[in-house]
């Protein structure tokens, strides 16, 4: 059966346009971008991210982050994409989908983070809408995962929103913020209605 082959073709990071948003992997030209937006939404982001380590916005980290995301793309593990309005093509968040998992799964996870000045305007919302092809269709998955913590009201909204079904709750899921804290499991399929 092709699904349980154990070669999966290399497929580049596309450039996705979709409704207020386009999406492309990150370049060494982003830095600038990406650094001074991160920094500018540290407080916005650290209640829902791992604890950042001391050199995560340096110049030298994000190069290295530029390598991990490429050898996940040539092993077909992970895509990252950087969001830009694409009015303006200013950036305003990231979206990543890692643990691709073949054989009989087919499935990856979905993380988002989102500029603080650019919350609660319906661009990552936009920007996973946008995805769903390139993760269906492109590199044929049948599931695609996300988890959020209890308390993250808007990314429950979000991922509602955009057609995932709540499946389950995990105990103390990720590290996030230093702990090990629950979080609420969503889920969508390459068959289910999508909004």
């Amino acid at each position: 059966m092709e699904f349980l082959r154990s070669v999966v073709p290399f497929h580049p990071a596309p450039i996705i346009a979709g409704e207020k948003v386009i999406l492309r992997a990150p370049t060494m030209a982003d830095y600038p971008a990406w650094s001074s937006l991160r920094e500018e939404s540290r407080n916005f982001l650290m209640p829902w991210e791992p604890i950042w380590p001391s050199d995560d916005l340096t110049r030298p980290a994000y190069r290295r982050r530029l390598r991990r995301y490429q050898r996940e793309m040539h092993e077909a593990t992970g895509y990252p994409f950087l969001v830009f309005k694409a009015e303006g093509l200013t950036l305003v968040g990231g979206l990543t989908l890692s643990h691709i998992v073949r054989g009989v799964t087919q499935s990856c996870s979905l993380g988002y983070w989102m500029g603080a000045p650019y919350a609660g305007q319906g661009l990552m919302g936009a920007a996973v809408k946008a995805i769903m092809p390139f993760v269906f269709e492109t590199l044929r998955l049948h599931r695609l995962e996300a988890a959020c913590l209890p308390h993250n009201a808007a990314s429950i909204r979000l991922l509602e929103k955009a057609g995932f079904t709540r499946e389950g709750y995990a105990r103390r899921y990720l590290c996030i913020e230093g702990r090990w804290q629950d979080h609420l499991l969503f889920a969508i399929v390459s068959d289910d209605p999508r909004p």
